[in-house]
């Protein structure tokens, strides 16, 4: 393996941008803003061309730097769940791009006519992205997509939990675009702290809800607009109608995915209360299916830090001590390769960590109901999700769940796949999240939708102007109609 395919060295708290670096790019961007203007069509594919031709050439440095960050991740988990989502996100606004950038033709007010109208897209500006650790290359890289799509110069903060996947984008983008156009800033949370702070024209953040709380607060005093990727306790819904068994395995596939540390991953199961049992043993055996052992298995990640597994393991004892059934694999060595076998918990007290917060981890608990009505209230009584899960063939459950819910984004029948369709909008609600991004959408989030009006040789505004005499009288009456008399007084 070259050095150029070698994955990185791991950042040192050497490599850390001072405040002063960070203001440098910062002041950079916006001159290079100034000084060139919104860069053409061209310029923007041949941005995203050299973006894949990174992704391509160097794929394998990659994947091998994701799983030194985290322990052990597989190859496939970053090839499926990163890179090729990256591809096609990146195929998918070239093809479409020319026609996003086309200004849209709008009807000018009759009043105003002979007059053109239309929307012009511009970009923003310097775009920031602040990136979490759980998929390093899809959410610093994906959002990029978006930004270079739009016109926009990108500074972007990928997480300190991943210092050889961040070290490693900084070194390939500085091969790729001068720091005007791309900049990598690496540090943790001061350097975070100070990046979010900056007077962005738009910065996107993918993290916790509580870390986006600040984030939202640091871009206030400028009015930067912020589009938030949180998260929150996504819900597995299984109707009466649909196949425990198949459900099963489709919910293990997607909370096992990257060991759980995936935003969309459905948090919680809500099984019908007389199926409780027969769905953890199928849960449990299709994991032993997907994974027949744990410690030495490649294809089973990792948790991404120490910090991390205690606060899981934590959760598991809290129910556990709370009287909760705990229904669990054991694998001798799994603890020393920082993992955690598939778990399952039944009846964990609504107050303890596990129902209350994000799990993020192989921890699936079930909530049981008796009726979809009673499983929508307990739905709609946390904050709306980033993510829903529902597993019906039924249209008349299927409506009342879609139509009594709110979330960001829903896979019918499956998990996580939803948020990997270009030609959808990507993005949270309420506390999981403001703002959507990929494809079209993305494009139109990191631009500027700028309204223009021409108007033409004959202009009635000049002619109704002051000094106001019958002229203005008659194009008041035209455009407000006749004034009404009011009533008589008195008897009719």
């Amino acid at each position: 393996m070259t050095a150029s395919t070698s994955p990185a060295r791991a950042a040192s708290p050497d490599d850390a941008a001072s405040s002063d670096e960070v203001e440098r790019l910062f002041t950079l961007q916006q001159a290079a803003v100034m000084r060139h203007g919104a860069p053409s069509y061209a310029e923007r594919v041949a941005a995203l061309d050299a973006l894949l031709g990174m992704i391509r050439t160097h794929r394998g440095a990659l994947v091998e730097a994701v799983s030194v960050d985290f322990g052990n991740r597989a190859a496939p988990e970053t090839e499926l769940g990163e890179l090729m989502p990256l591809s096609n996100a990146i195929k998918h606004t070239r093809r479409h791009l020319r026609r996003w950038m086309r200004p849209r033709r709008r009807r000018a007010d009759p009043a105003f006519w002979p007059a053109a109208a239309r929307v012009v897209y511009q970009p923003l500006g310097v775009v920031g992205v602040i990136a979490p650790w759980n998929y390093p290359l899809l959410l610093t890289l994906g959002p990029l997509v978006d930004a270079l799509a739009a016109g926009n110069r990108v500074m972007l903060k990928p997480s300190e939990l991943t210092p050889r996947t961040s070290t490693l984008l900084k070194q390939l983008l500085s091969e790729l675009f001068p720091e005007e156009r791309v900049a990598v800033v690496l540090g943790g949370p001061d350097v975070a702290a100070r990046f979010s702070a900056l007077e962005f024209d738009h910065l996107l953040f993918t993290g916790s809800t509580r870390i986006g709380r600040d984030v939202m607060a640091a871009a206030a005093p400028h009015l930067t607009p912020v589009t938030l990727e949180l998260g929150g306790k996504s819900p597995a819904i299984l109707c009466r109608d649909y196949p425990l068994g198949k459900a099963a395995k489709t919910i293990a596939i997607g909370k096992l995915f990257n060991a759980g540390q995936t935003c969309v991953a459905p948090d919680y199961a809500l099984i019908p209360a007389d199926r409780v049992d027969a769905f953890a043993a199928a849960y449990i055996a299709a994991t032993h299916e997907l994974y027949p052992t744990i410690a030495g298995n490649p294809d089973y990640s990792s948790i991404i830090a120490d910090r991390h597994h205690r606060r899981l393991l934590a959760m598991i004892e809290e129910a556990r001590g709370s009287g909760a059934r705990i229904v669990e694999r054991s694998d001798v060595g799994a603890a020393a390769e920082r993992k955690i076998p598939p778990v399952v918990v039944i009846d964990a007290p609504g107050a303890s960590a596990l129902m209350r917060e994000e799990i993020f981890g192989p921890i699936l608990p079930i909530v049981p109901y008796d009726d979809l009505q009673q499983a929508i209230v307990s739905i709609n009584a946390r904050p709306k999700p980033l993510a829903l899960y529902c597993f019906s063939t039924d249209p008349a459950a299927i409506d009342s769940v879609l139509q009594r819910t709110s979330s960001g984004g829903v896979t019918l029948n499956g998990t996580l796949v939803h948020v990997a369709q270009e030609d959808l909008p990507f993005g949270g609600v309420g506390a999981s999240g403001t703002g959507a991004y990929h494809g079209r959408d993305g494009f139109m989030r990191l631009s500027h939708a700028r309204a223009v009006l021409k108007l033409g040789r004959l202009n009635m505004s000049e002619r109704i102007a002051a000094p106001y005499g019958k002229l203005t009288q008659l194009a008041a009456r035209l455009l407000l109609g006749k004034r009404r008399q009011p009533p008589r007084s008195g008897k009719p």
